[in-house]
């Protein structure tokens, strides 16, 4: 019974012993698929304990750190996270501890120093308490969402700040964004540009350019062409574009570059092309065209005319052939040519038919396609009228600086342009600065100075001149104006000592008119006068009663009456002079001796000043005794209030004696000293004007000078020069 017993749990325990070998080979079976899983997966799978050691690894991890799994499994987790923040991997850890699961993003560096980005999920005690940690290699999905991100900004960056305009448009040409080049070419605020299209900018007359770029980019995907504008300013503009359909979420992008410009550009230089074609063939100099060898590539009709060729035969002929090689001129003048790629010079030409020109040329290397550019006229025409007008300037200057008239030259400001020599010594202004002046700076005159001369086209005159010592000369003055434009003519003659001899021959008919009348006046009245004083003095000595005092002013009054007629008589008939060698001194002390008595009456003082030691002087005592009693005379009559006269005589030169007589009187204005000695002209109520004739005459005689100096106010000073010795 028990043997039965045991047979039954020995088939019992052998079927247990089947199942478990089944389940023992079900798990062996499920542990070597795991294993192949676990082996194979693409992710790497690690599994670690509490402080992050590695305990197991596939082989995606081992080719993840780039080590064997015996390496890894000595190492730990943190080996590799240096590069994270270890802000980030205590919050890792405290949320791994406070769930069962945590994931991030981590940057590992391996020990090659390789870097990589990891997808990291971690299960907690996935394995009793070992952890279960899968990684992802992110690091080519990082790169291009790196690249990605750095190609949108700088998308975005060439987007904004390009120089070309840049659209985006839909399919039916209605603006989605652009921009701040396309907006200010197409005068657009950008807020309002989702209410303008394409069409909006195109007229009716170049809708079929838009029409066939729609067929292009909507058939090919890319289109350029250039496309005419009309913008909402009513400006027209011309815009180079690149078109491509599909660029982002399925809208269309379009790059334009604004040509107006550039089109118009090329519009002027085609119109500059036609224009110099046009003054290429009209123009009226020689232009030829030639290259390094000197073949002669183009040339107008005018370069025909001149070197008396056909354009054709021209063509064929070298610019060489028409000069001589071996002229200095030439050689001189090509070698310039080489150094400066640029020249102007004049030269011989030898035409065909051996004639010789003479050609002003312009040359320029390099022009046009390395060709030189040369412009030729013919001057010898020139050349001799040149030769001509030299010898005619040559001529008018020899008559122009040789002339005895002063000649000046003006413009029709009146500045002075050109003067002869003459003109400089009248004006006393140096011939290389005469040029500086204006002729109203130097000839003050009221029809020059009112303006009036412009209505005169000729005009002379006698104007007085003042030079810049104050010395005055009178100028007969002429001016011719508009003898070419903008050039008039003045010429003017120093008539000065003319005026003066004029002046004195007048005053010399005066005096010859003065002395016969004078002649016949004393004649006539001396008779009668010798009767008055006879019968007066008679009366006197027959009157009984006391009339002393008319008796008195009738014989004063004949005897003033018998001077008049004295002088008269010097003045009308030469007197016989004697010289004798006498003291001037002496005889002024005599004459103010003589006036000392009238001078007292009026409180005048006479002070006679000299150094003691002056010479004898040639001279006829009586006649300078006169001439210092009508000076001195007059002196204490323009001094009613009393005063003094200074009397100086002193030694000016070697040979001249001077004697200054001054008063303190009112002075005479300018104008009436140069009258002075003229017959019957006097300052005085009554006087005659004979006395300072008749001083100025007896000065004369002795060969010697009256200078009057005088200020309104100040006096008057009487200056006498007079020579030591007299030439008989």
């Amino acid at each position: 019974m028990s043997h039965v017993i045991n047979m039954c749990e020995l088939s019992s325990l052998q079927e247990q012993l089947e199942a478990l070998k089944k389940e023992n080979n079900s798990l062996k079976e499920k542990s070597r698929q795991h294993e192949i899983v676990f082996e194979s997966a693409m992710e790497a799978i690690i599994i670690i304990d509490e402080k992050f050691h590695f305990i197991d690894c596939n082989q995606s991890a081992c080719h993840l750190f780039q080590l064997t799994k015996k390496e890894l499994q000595k190492r730990k987790m943190c080996d590799f996270l240096s590069l994270v923040p270890h802000q980030q991997l205590h919050k890792q850890v405290e949320e791994l501890r406070d769930h069962d699961q945590a994931a991030d993003e981590l940057i590992i560096k391996l020990d090659n120093g390789q870097v990589k980005f990891i997808e990291i999920s971690i299960k907690k005690n996935a394995l009793g308490t070992k952890h279960l940690a899968l990684m992802r290699d992110i690091s080519s999905n990082k790169m291009l969402e790196r690249e990605r991100t750095i190609n949108e900004q700088l998308f975005k960056d060439l987007f904004h700040r390009a120089v070309d305009g840049i659209v985006i448009f839909d399919g039916s040409g209605q603006f989605i964004d652009a921009n701040g080049s396309f907006c200010s070419n197409f005068e657009i605020d950008k807020s309002k540009l989702s209410t303008f299209k394409l069409d909006d900018f195109i007229e009716g007359e170049n809708q079929f350019k838009l029409d066939k770029l729609w067929s292009i980019l909507n058939e090919g995907g890319r289109a350029k062409g250039e496309m005419p504008v009309l913008l909402k300013s009513g400006r027209k503009k011309v815009f180079e574009f690149t078109s491509t359909s599909n660029v982002l979420s399925g809208f269309n992008m379009a790059i334009m570059r604004d040509i107006t410009e550039k089109r118009n550009m090329e519009m002027q230089l085609f119109k500059s092309e036609e224009r110099f074609r046009e003054i290429f063939e009209n123009a009226i100099d020689a232009i030829i065209i030639w290259n390094n060898d000197g073949r002669i590539i183009s040339a107008n009709q005018s370069a025909s005319r001149t070197f008396e060729l056909s354009v054709e035969n021209l063509i064929s002929s070298r610019i060489y052939d028409f000069m001589d090689l071996n002229d200095l001129k030439f050689r001189a003048a090509r070698k310039e040519y080489l150094r400066s790629r640029a020249i102007r010079e004049e030269l011989l030409f030898y035409m065909p038919n051996g004639q010789c020109k003479q050609l002003e040329f312009t040359s320029k290397m390099d022009v046009t396609d390395g060709h030189h550019l040369t412009i030729l006229r013919n001057v010898s025409d020139r050349k001799m009228m040149e030769k001509e007008l030299r010898e005619s300037e040559q001529k008018f200057r020899k008559i122009f600086n040789g002339a005895m008239d002063g000649i000046v030259l003006l413009d029709n400001s009146y500045n002075i342009t050109d003067a002869n020599p003459t003109a400089s010594f009248i004006l006393d202004i140096p011939l290389e600065h005469i040029h500086e002046y204006n002729l109203h700076e130097l000839i003050s005159y009221d029809k020059m100075e009112s303006g009036s001369m412009h209505f005169f086209d000729e005009m002379t005159e006698e104007i007085p001149f003042k030079l810049q010592n104050n010395k005055e000369k009178i100028l007969e003055f002429s001016l011719k104006r508009n003898i070419i434009e903008n050039m008039n003519l003045a010429i003017f003659r120093d008539i000065t000592e003319k005026k003066e001899l004029e002046e004195r021959l007048r005053k010399s008919d005066t005096l010859s008119v003065v002395g016969e009348l004078a002649a016949g006046i004393a004649h006539e009245i001396r008779n009668p006068m010798t009767a008055l004083k006879g019968f007066i003095q008679l009366l006197e000595a027959n009157v009984k009663e006391d009339f002393s005092m008319y008796f008195n002013v009738i014989t004063s009054e004949l005897s003033r009456i018998e001077s008049i007629i004295t002088e008269f008589l010097i003045l009308a008939k030469p007197q016989a002079i004697s010289y004798q060698e006498k003291d001037v001194v002496t005889i002024m002390k005599e004459t103010i001796d003589l006036l000392n008595a009238q001078a007292i009456l009026v409180n005048v003082q006479i002070q006679l000043n000299h150094n003691g030691s002056v010479p004898l002087v040639y001279c006829e005592p009586n006649q300078l005794k006169q001439v210092f009693i009508n000076i001195l005379k007059n002196a204490i009559e323009v001094m009613p209030s009393g005063g003094t006269i200074q009397v100086n005589i002193f030694i000016k030169k070697d040979n001249e004696l001077q004697i200054t007589i001054i008063d303190e009187g009112s002075g005479i204005p300018e104008d009436k000293i140069k009258r002075l000695g003229e017959p019957f002209y006097t300052t005085k109520d009554r006087g005659t004007g004979l006395g300072l004739m008749v001083s100025y005459k007896i000065i004369e005689e002795h060969c010697g000078t009256v200078e009057v100096e005088s200020k309104v106010g100040n006096g008057t000073a009487f200056h006498i020069t007079l020579p030591i010795k007299q030439t008989m």
